[in-house]
């Protein structure tokens, strides 16, 4: 079955206890102000910064390794880096070391114990004759007090064990981490006499460790450069002091970056114009190697002058090889053995050879006219023939002798010729090799001015650093405490007061394994009818109820009555419908109190009701009532009915008046060593046939179902059964078996009650109470006026 969410029954669960919740509350209240009262309140301190963005400066070493493709190009710092640089455990050992952060110096007070900052306003002096390096690293308390001028008390831990020593001002006193030297630091100390100081030394490492912590850096917005920085402290002046000089140590850290940045800036360029220049001077030597070798001076003029002079020359060459051809066509000519006219005016060089070739034809062309007139015989023929063979043999050999002239003219003009070419051929390798070693005579020369020029920047630069944060607000305070916050304090401690008995509540009904009252019971039973709840009695309250009783014990007994009455109507018993079994599950949940109760209840209405005891392991009727069967004869009981069948039902049924209500009770009896056989005898039905048919009622008062077995072996004498179950004591676990007796159909007629309910628990008429009853009134309701 889905169980519903009540939200006031939540609400209801943890209103029953507002008392605790009230006294929860006002003791935590308490709490609060003694909290208050002994804590020793801190104040804030705060401050903001700018951090200035670099890419707008020019910075030579950044550039030089930009340039190189050493380093990245940032756009933007990083706001966030510089956030944990600023909280870095380097800085913020360097702002404990330069405070002095790791020592601390208290005078004794009635709540509070001051603390002197800077240490050094303390009256007294503490050195430390140690070196730094253990004094940082170590960690000592120890308390003083001035006895006199001159004369101090130190006390101090060893192995937890309390040391006790005498010192002098001005003389060394033994401590765990060595020496130490007290000294005043005031004029006059009979002021300082019997008061009583605290020193505390702590590594530097943890007390800069803490500072991290305790340090708030934020950004004043999302994209801002802005930081603002904030730190809590019992002394505000240490609080403003550590703020400033963290700042100042950021600072001077990212100067220290830089410089050092710029001289292996520096350094570096140095090395490679050293290196650039012994280059450059290879460089330099190459090409006076390489123009010395080739006899260069200018390749480009020296290229062109090859080129003319290689012009000029073919000319000449051309020239002297039509030379040698028209002395070889004249050659030819003159080799003939007849008298042949030769050519005069081809243009020989040579004039002597032209003079000749033409007296040549000038003879030959009078020997032809002479020849018209004459014959070769004729002696003027034959002188000229004379002549014009002393001339062809006169040309013959001018012209061999210019054919020689001529050809070495031309051979000398081709080997000449020959060299201009190979100069003009080799001339574009020059040109390449030239220009390469003057690239990279360039280059290096162009390197080496662009180092010359940033090691006179990054020189400049080292003079010039700026840091890397501009102080906007330097560290001030409000000087208001803001924690113990009173506000927050007495809030946090009335929650947590409120918290405690909520929590308490919270596991006990999470932890509960128990009914409470009918809801409880409803829950747990789907199938059976509840009859109602009995409230619980408070101290000195009446067991039984009386005759016109009006008190919620008796409106409780008649409800269960009248239900009772509306379920046996209905259910149309035949036999033994006015018998009604009252037992439970286990010992203690009542049943004794309620059947007789519920006899009584009845019986205040006229009906003749009879109270069986048949709980004969442990009889409770009798203890209940024995006062009033002081003049009655009880040796018989069901017992000894049922052992002894002499005796009849009028011999142990007795009628007694108990507050003023006739009532007739058959009580247990002694208790027998074998009370299952009795109960299992034919008396019992004979007991119950007989009763039944005298009585309107009869109500039995029966033993745990559960622990013994004597419940079961009459439960066929009973028209009903009212099942008993105890608030805050039956738990649900216990409640399977009465599941079980009633699917098994053990039990006729089971209808369920719940005993010992709280009134607050009830699960109805509990907020607005009883009619009738008188009213209670509350504690304000007492002071309204009528």
């Amino acid at each position: 079955m889905k169980k519903n969410f009540d939200l006031k029954k939540i609400i209801n669960t943890y209103l029953k206890h507002w008392k605790w919740f009230v006294l929860s509350g006002i003791m935590f209240i308490a709490l609060a102000f003694f909290k208050l009262r002994y804590t020793a309140p801190e104040y804030n301190a705060y401050a903001k910064i700018m951090l200035v963005d670099d890419n707008g400066v020019s910075n030579p070493a950044e550039e030089v390794l930009q340039d190189l493709g050493k380093i990245p190009n940032k756009d933007s710092k990083k706001v966030e880096d510089e956030i944990e640089v600023l909280k870095s455990r380097k800085i913020m050992e360097g702002v404990v070391k330069r405070l002095g952060l790791n020592k601390a110096f208290f005078a004794q007070g009635r709540i509070h114990n001051t603390e002197y900052f800077p240490i050094y306003k303390a009256p007294l002096k503490i050195s430390f004759l140690e070196s730094d390096t253990l004094v940082n690293s170590s960690s000592l308390d120890f308390s003083l007090n001035v006895i006199s001028e001159t004369e101090f008390d130190i006390i101090y831990l060893v192995d937890q064990q309390e040391i006790n020593k005498k010192g002098y001002f001005g003389k060394n006193v033994s401590s765990p981490i060595g020496e130490i030297l007290i000294t005043p630091n005031a004029n006059n100390l009979t002021s300082l006499i019997n008061q009583i100081f605290y020193f505390r030394l702590r590594p530097v490492n943890s007390v800069a460790e803490a500072y991290r912590n305790s340090v708030e850096i934020k950004q004043a917005s999302e994209f801002s450069m802005v930081l603002n920085l904030s730190l809590n402290d019992r002394v505000v002046e240490k609080a403003k002091a550590v703020l400033d000089t963290l700042v100042d140590e950021y600072n001077l850290t990212s100067i220290e970056e830089k410089s050092a940045k710029s001289n292996n800036t520096a350094e570096f360029i140095n090395k490679r114009i050293n290196l650039i220049a012994s280059d450059l001077g290879e460089v330099d030597d190459e090409i006076e190697q390489f123009k010395t070798g080739n006899k260069l001076t200018d390749i480009s003029s020296e290229a062109s002058l090859y080129l003319q002079s290689n012009a000029q020359t073919e000319q000449s060459l051309a020239v002297a090889r039509t030379e040698y051809s028209k002395i070889n066509f004249m050659k030819n000519q003159l080799d003939v053995d007849s008298f042949e006219r030769i050519p005069g005016n081809i243009g020989l060089a040579n004039g002597s050879l032209n003079t000749i070739a033409s007296k040549y034809n000038e003879l030959l062309d009078n020997r032809n006219r002479l020849l018209k007139s004459s014959n070769e015989k004729n002696p003027i023929i034959v002188n000229l023939d004379q002549q014009l063979i002393a001339l062809k043999s006169s040309l013959q050999n001018g012209l061999n002798n210019s054919a020689e002239t001529v050809a070495l003219q031309i051979k000398s003009l081709e080997n000449q010729s020959s060299k201009l070419n190979s100069k003009i051929y080799a001339v574009p390798g020059q040109v390449r090799k030239s220009r390469d070693i003057e690239r990279e005579q360039g280059i290096k020369e162009s390197l080496y001015l662009y180092l010359l020029q940033k090691r006179e920047e990054a020189t400049i630069s080292l003079i010039s650093t700026s840091p890397n944060a501009k102080i906007v607000d330097s560290a001030h305070s409000t000087y208001l405490a803001v924690s113990p916050n009173p506000t927050i304090t007495y809030f946090t401690f009335f929650i947590l007061g409120l918290g405690v008995p909520f929590g308490i509540v919270y596991l006990r009904d999470l932890l509960d394994n128990k009914i409470h009252n009918k809801e409880d019971l409803q829950r747990e039973f789907n199938n059976i009818s509840i009859l109602g709840e009995i409230p619980k009695l408070n101290r000195g309250d009446r067991g039984l109820i009386k005759k016109n009783d009006r008190s919620i014990l008796s409106e409780s007994f008649r409800i269960i009555r009248t239900n009772a009455d509306y379920i046996r109507k209905g259910r149309n018993v035949k036999d033994y419908d006015n018998v009604i079994f009252v037992t439970s599950t286990i010992n203690g949940e009542g049943k004794s109190f309620c059947s007789m109760n519920t006899a009584l209840t009845i019986a205040n209405t006229g009906k003749k009701v009879l109270l069986v005891g048949a709980d004969i392991r442990n009889p409770q009727i009798f203890p209940a009532i024995k006062d009033v069967t002081k003049n009655k004869n009880q040796k018989n009981g069901l017992t000894e009915f049922l052992v002894d069948s002499s005796i009849t039902t009028n011999q142990v049924i007795n009628s007694y008046k108990i507050n003023e209500i006739e009532i007739d009770v058959l009580l247990s009896g002694k208790v027998p060593p074998n009370p299952a056989e009795l109960l299992m005898s034919d008396r019992i039905k004979e007991l119950f046939d007989i009763v039944s048919n005298e009585y309107d009622y009869v109500i039995v008062d029966t033993a745990p179902a559960m622990l013994v077995t004597d419940t079961l072996l009459i439960s066929q004498y009973a028209g009903h059964t009212m099942y008993l179950t105890r608030a805050d004591y039956t738990e649900k676990e216990v409640l399977n078996f009465a599941k079980e007796i009633h699917a098994d159909n053990k039990l006729n007629g089971m209808m369920l009650v719940v005993n010992d309910v709280k009134q607050s628990n009830f699960g109805y008429g509990a907020k607005y109470g009883y009619y009738g009853a008188p009213e209670k009134k509350g504690f304000f309701k007492k002071f309204k006026k009528a």
